[in-house]
């Protein structure tokens, strides 16, 4: 049965792809969660449209990512923070910890992009991963100091 995916499946494929399915799989799970539905010749037309559209705003996307990482590329974000004695912090560095220094640099990033390996809670250097799209991550340092 010809199917056209409404969202991401995993193990399946992309919103607007479509797919090859058993009759069982996409009347029982696919169709009745909205996941899917039948690939007739309306609905391929109309979905090309959505493609195309689509593909145009991933170009877009990419393109600022782009951008952005190029700001990003040697950048060293000095964060300063209450600390003890013996240089453990007050609770730890954040992920909008992080976000509120890139924006006071003038780069803005939403906290689900910023990765961060391991809770930052001494003083000293640290690598943080941005990913800006599922291809471009760029790694920013980090200098937390009292």
């Amino acid at each position: 049965m010809r199917i056209i995916l409404l969202q991401d499946v995993q193990c399946l494929g992309k919103k607007f792809e479509i797919k090859e399915v058993a009759k069982g799989y996409a009347r029982n799970f696919l169709l009745p969660k909205n996941l899917a539905r039948l690939a007739t010749p309306q609905a391929i037309a109309q979905v090309e449209k959505q493609r195309k559209i689509r593909i145009q705003k991933e170009k877009e996307e990419i393109k600022k990512a782009k951008e952005i990482a190029n700001k990003l590329k040697d950048l060293v974000l000095k964060i300063k923070t209450k600390t003890t004695k013996e240089g453990k912090l007050f609770g730890s560095v954040s992920a909008q910890d992080i976000a509120d220094a890139l924006k006071n640099k003038g780069v803005e990033i939403s906290l689900d992009k910023i990765k961060i390996k391991e809770p930052i809670k001494k003083i000293g250097k640290y690598s943080v991963f941005i990913n800006l799209t599922s291809e471009i991550k760029e790694k920013i340092n980090i200098d937390v100091s009292k």
